[in-house]
């Protein structure tokens, strides 16, 4: 009752349009105590019977509720308060594999270019298909916007097209879900040839290479793989893929190809110990840059996109909602251990 005699108050005021009296009573009365999590807010119908306002006016200021994480909508139930943030614009879900360094530069990024008004809870899936997909199906509905980098497997598709196309944001990786739906993604296979290329000069100092690439365990891209493989066969040269680094095991006139940060600081650990120059001694080329790859031990050699401006662009996307289909550039940073 309170707050139908808020929003019957509003009307008086001639400055707020319907919309903006529905959702402001609300606010208030959550600001003020009178609405507390749990509580039920007053059905559609007697909305349209006790204030005289259009079912869709009603149902859009819910919704906007909704996208602010203030109330949620339970299936057959109705529409319940269940967060007392009444300073949040959008409640925004932030789905990654790991809390890797460049995922940090791009949370970090995201986190500051939308500011206080945003609420931005993040989750970790860690590749796992099953835990993927409790996660969407635990949190859907209960944000204004999903920023998820997908697992690149055909059979989550379903269930992320269950979010609305304006509401989803894929990042990072790509998965086709349809021209409806925006991503700012990475292309792996041909830019990671490319760079391959670029340094066959330096690559062909060494008598042999050797990729980590952990097919199970690890979030390397497929597209990593197929292009090693294809460039060492294009080019004549010995090569292998192993999963994991022993430790003491490097050996001398080898470049080694690391995309996992855990396993390329035991390398640069057991490197250092054996008193081995990089860029002499042994290669490395390492994937995803961060600040540290360009200090430690004279600056490591990367493949990277920039994951800063990617945080940017999905920020832009978050604010003003307008639809993206970006594949992000990669770049080759030439450093001291090639």
């Amino acid at each position: 009752m309170l707050l139908i005699n808020r929003i019957l108050e509003l009307q008086d005021s001639h400055l707020l349009s319907k919309h903006e009296i529905l959702v402001q009573s609300v606010i208030e009365g959550i600001g003020e105590g009178n609405l507390l999590i749990g509580d039920k807010l007053p059905s559609i119908n007697k909305m349209v019977h006790d204030v005289g306002y259009a079912r869709k006016t009603i149902v859009r200021a819910y919704e906007e509720l909704k996208d602010r994480g203030l109330v949620e909508s339970k299936n057959k139930q109705g529409y319940f308060v269940i967060s007392q943030e009444t300073g949040v614009v959008l409640r925004v879900a932030l789905l990654l594999f790991a809390f890797q360094s460049f995922q940090e530069d791009f949370y970090n990024t995201l986190r500051k270019e939308l500011g206080k008004k945003f609420q931005v809870d993040v989750f970790f899936h860690h590749n796992n298909i099953s835990m993927f997909e409790t996660m969407i199906t635990n949190i859907r509905g209960k944000y204004g916007m999903y920023v998820v980098a997908p697992i690149q497997d055909d059979s989550i598709k379903l269930l992320l097209q269950t979010i609305a196309p304006n509401k989803l944001l894929l990042v990072d990786r790509y998965l086709d879900l349809g021209p409806e739906y925006s991503f700012i993604a990475q292309e792996f296979e041909n830019a990671t040839y490319n760079a391959l290329e670029s340094l066959l000069p330096e690559i062909r100092q060494y008598g042999r290479t050797v990729l980590f690439f952990d097919s199970k365990n690890d979030y390397s891209p497929l597209g990593i793989r197929n292009a090693y493989e294809r460039f060492l066969e294009d080019h004549g040269m010995e090569g292998t893929i192993e999963e994991q680094y022993t430790s003491e095991t490097l050996e001398k006139n080898t470049l080694y190809f690391i995309k996992n940060d855990s396993i390329l600081w035991k390398f640069l650990k057991d490197c250092s110990k054996g008193h081995c120059v990089l860029g002499k001694d042994i290669g490395i080329l390492s994937y995803d840059d961060n600040v540290l790859k360009e200090i430690i031990m004279g600056g490591i050699t990367t493949i990277s996109t920039d994951f800063k401006e990617m945080g940017k662009m999905a920020a832009k996307y978050v604010m003003d909602g307008h639809g993206i289909r970006s594949i992000m550039p990669t770049n080759l940073i030439r450093r001291n251990s090639l």
